[in-house]
């Protein structure tokens, strides 16, 4: 098995090109993709069993070479993306546009989604206490933070909900095991997201079905 430890590897040409691919795409980008493209390059040693391992030192000399830099490459919402350094974030909030805070009420919805997810309007409804009106629902939606993730088996089939990769990227987390203490989750969010229009049309199919099924049920 070829030894990827050795000076060679990774090649400068191999860290400019997944520099290149991670700053021009729009969303993190998996390791899959990263490892597909440079496959397709032919740019990964021949013999290599230990992929993982390979990949991984790519991104170590990815991150070497922006280390003290503006931005540095993170590993969020399960692939890599270029990111503010920590220390400098604080000190852009003071010349950037602040962006809209969301209502108390949808924070509290998005955190119990959060963390109970996948979960049905109603099972929200009971953690809260009080009842979740739908454009609490609808802001999440519109914030790419919450989308439908499918239905539950009982009566009615209502709709489950859970987080997005948009709402891992706001976070900085690599995944739903990385997630903060709930109070954390209490800050601001983002502009709205762009969402594409499959995943408006499966959300708008998903809600209709459900006040249809909902109406059939009284």
């Amino acid at each position: 098995m070829t030894d990827i430890t050795q000076d060679i590897w990774p090649s400068d040409q191999v860290v400019r090109l997944v520099e290149a691919m991670i700053f021009s795409a729009s969303a993190p980008v998996s390791a899959k993709a990263i490892l597909s493209l440079l496959e397709n390059q032919d740019l990964v040693p021949d013999g290599v069993e230990d992929l993982d391992t390979c990949l991984r030192a790519v991104f170590d000399a990815l991150q070497t070479r922006y280390a003290g830099r503006g931005v540095l490459p993170s590993e969020v919402a399960g692939g890599w993306q270029f990111r503010t350094a920590p220390d400098l974030a604080p000190l852009l909030t003071k010349v950037l546009p602040r962006p809209r805070r969301l209502a108390r009420a949808a924070m509290e919805t998005l955190a119990i989604i959060a963390y109970h997810q996948p979960c049905t309007r109603a099972e929200i409804e009971d953690i809260r206490g009080v009842s979740l009106g739908q454009n609490v629902l609808d802001t999440l939606i519109e914030e790419s933070l919450i989308a439908p993730r499918g239905r539950k088996e009982v009566p009615g089939r209502p709709v489950l909900w859970g987080t997005t990769a948009d709402f891992l990227r706001h976070f900085g987390l690599k995944g739903l095991g990385d997630l903060p203490r709930r109070e954390e989750l209490m800050t601001e969010l983002p502009e709205a997201l762009p969402r594409t229009e499959e995943a408006q049309a499966e959300t708008a199919d998903l809600l209709a079905s459900e006040a249809q099924a909902g109406e059939e049920d009284a």
